[in-house]
């Protein structure tokens, strides 16, 4: 099919401090930072870096901005330098002061309102430069602007002094130093994987713009301490890295776009031989996780095509049912970029494009031009019909599979698994559920639980990874099934979280390989077929110790690390020796051990899955308990030597 070639939304040349518009005061920002950051956790830490780098990307669709780089310097500060026009610096007219100064210290000053400085912008509210300054112990700016460096400092949100001259040069570009505030920040420990995920990403959307992020910090190894991106191939090439631990049933990345006066939209798209549907979409360079308009008018027009020519080609009969949308999406990965004027995000983070006029885009764009490249390559055509059917023919087969069930009452709560020890309670506000693996360590829990509101689930044998399954085959499983109806929520599109019987799911595993394989097969479990009980928080880790340490009768302490071990040890001195006794298992904990150190909420830890990138954790799981082996030896090599973080 010929090809289209995009073409950046413009800007006029026009840049200077009369673009620069006040709509408000910078008040509040530290007294409630999460209001425009999302928290003050390690996620809000690191979407300071995202706000600068974005007004940076900016540039870059303003067509003025070919390379940026962010460093994490050897104190967690971080520097992001672009080769942008650079921010203004003349005086601005209503607020007598430099327009960098404006940009830095008021809330809503900015080039993304009035469309004099950007046509097409990331930046909804213009909060960005202004809310980092505001929350950073201090932030220094340098401005090139072809012919002299300009400097100032600010400290928690205020100048120090006024906008320097500091020296001549003829390049041009905008430079930004801060370090967050410790008051604010719960967490100062920028994440170089977490930022390399964004700045990929944007990369990606970006095609042509050299991203280089660089890690400065002492003891960081040679092969992770500098990434450089740069994509040509833009969203083709990000399809092709999402697809990178698959097997793509057809070889090339199928690309459709449009171009219009104040909008363009494009789409990649390829299948893969696994079961998921993966559909990433962008407006204006912000992932938009909770889709939109632009994702509606996508999903509409691949359903129609594929079944108009399924129809056509006489691959469904006449007597056939249409293919569903969840048929014709499984095994698909896409990226889907839109980029408008006048953008408009539901809610204040800005996940859900609301534009109406992108889903007639999107949709005619699809239509036509998939239409068109499916009658120029009928051979990937059919490979992509024949997935759609066999998937039809599967979601049949669990349809039948789910009302057999039904009718047998196996997954119906009133049916509870023999194995589970329910508890009293019936308020899911604080009941648990524990998942624990092994009879013996069953037996210990049910006997050491506080059975007003703890149930114990003891599983025995390893579950059916349901990476490499389609769902009609976790109906009737036997591992499964108890815990679905212990949960009593159902799975897949049946799951409803109101029917949850637990407020906690604990999945209580040895610390062992045979343990971090249940504990993965479950989570992959509930990521692909409950992903909100995740979403929700309901899903924990037990941490049961390593160690049980005692001196003397009624003295005794517990370690969950050998670090712990040795610092135990130390603080115990001299004197009599100390007995440790080495957990294999959970099964070797007496009920009350089990109870004082893993059940108690008084005393125990656990680990909260989190899903802070959904994107990730599907790479994740893919990696893990997919069928390549490379990916996955990869994986172990690099974290092996490092702690794994299980905040998924």
């Amino acid at each position: 099919m010929a090809e289209e070639h995009m073409t950046s939304v413009m800007a006029g040349t026009e840049y200077d401090e009369n673009q620069i518009q006040v709509l408000e005061g910078l008040e509040a920002v530290r007294k409630r930072p999460g209001m425009y950051i999302g928290s003050t956790s390690s996620r809000g830490l690191h979407h300071l870096v995202y706000e600068i780098v974005d007004n940076s990307i900016d540039e870059a669709l303003a067509g003025f901005c070919k390379h940026i780089t962010v460093d994490i310097e050897q104190d967690n500060s971080i520097t992001v330098n672009d080769d942008g026009r650079g921010i203004p610096i003349g005086i601005h007219p209503k607020m007598g002061i430099p327009a960098v100064e404006v940009v830095f210290t008021i809330l809503h000053a900015g080039g993304k309102f009035g469309g004099g400085g950007y046509k097409v912008s990331g930046g909804l509210h213009g909060v960005g430069a202004s809310v980092v300054n505001a929350l950073s112990e201090y932030l220094e700016v340098e401005i090139c602007n072809g012919e002299h460096v300009y400097y100032q400092k600010y400290e928690r949100g205020t100048s120090c002094g006024p906008l320097k001259e500091i020296g001549d040069t003829d390049r041009t570009g905008t430079k930004v130093h801060f370090k967050p505030d410790g008051e604010i920040f719960e967490d100062l420990i920028f994440d170089f994987d977490t930022l390399l995920l964004r700045l990929r990403e944007q990369a990606f959307l970006n095609a042509g713009v050299h991203i280089t992020l660089t890690d400065k910090r002492e003891g960081v190894p040679e092969d992770r301490r500098v990434a450089d991106m740069v994509y040509e191939g833009g969203i083709r090439e990000f399809v092709s890295y999402i697809n990178r631990n698959k097997e793509p049933i057809h070889p090339d990345v199928i690309y459709v776009n449009s171009v219009r006066e104040n909008s363009e939209a494009e789409v990649a798209l390829q299948y893969n031989d696994g079961y998921s549907e993966n559909i990433i979409s962008f407006a204006n360079n912000i992932n938009t996780t909770e889709g939109g308009t632009h994702e509606v008018g996508f999903k509409a027009a691949l359903t129609k095509v594929i079944n108009d020519y399924a129809r056509k080609y006489k691959f469904l009969k006449d007597g056939d049912d249409n293919l569903k949308g969840e048929d014709v999406r499984e095994g698909l990965s896409c990226v889907i970029s839109v980029k408008v004027t006048e953008a408009q995000f539901e809610g204040q983070t800005k996940t859900k494009l609301g534009n109406s006029e992108m889903r007639s885009i999107v949709d005619k764009m699809v239509n036509e031009k998939l239409t068109e490249f499916f009658e120029e390559n009928p051979a990937v055509a059919k490979i992509i019909v024949d997935k759609a059917l066999t998937a039809s023919r599967a979601r049949e087969a669990a349809k039948r599979a789910r009302e057999n069930t039904r009718r047998k009452g196996a997954l119906e709560s009133s049916s509870l698994p023999g194995k589970l020890a329910d508890c009293s309670d019936r308020d899911n506000t604080y009941t648990e559920i524990y998942i624990v693996e092994g009879d013996s360590a069953g037996g210990s829990a049910k006997q050491g639980r506080d059975r007003r509101f703890q149930a114990i689930l003891p599983l025995w044998g390893k579950m059916l990874n349901v990476e490499k399954a389609r769902v009609d085959k976790v109906y009737g499983n036997d591992k499964l099934t108890p815990v679905i109806t212990a949960l009593g929520a159902g799975f897949g599109e049946d799951f409803n979280l109101e029917k949850l019987r637990y407020g906690k799911i604990v999945i209580m595993a040895d610390a062992d390989v045979d343990g971090a394989h249940i504990r993965t097969l479950l989570l992959t479990f509930f990521f692909r077929f409950m992903r909100p009980l995740i979403e929700a928080g309901h899903v924990y880790i037990a941490q049961p110790p390593l160690y049980r340490i005692s001196r003397g009768k009624n003295n005794h302490r517990y370690a969950y690390s050998d670090a712990e071990l040795k610092q135990i040890l130390a603080e115990m001195g001299d004197g009599r020796q100390p007995v440790i006794q080495r957990y294999k298992g959970l099964g070797e904990m007496n009920p009350e051990q089990l109870w004082e150190t893993t059940m108690n909420p008084e005393t125990r830890i656990m680990l909260r899955v989190d899903l802070e990138d959904a994107r990730l954790a599907d790479e994740t799981f893919t990696i893990l308990m997919g069928d390549k082996v490379e990916p996955r030896r990869k994986f172990i090599e690099d974290y092996s030597s490092t702690v794994v973080n299980l905040d998924i």
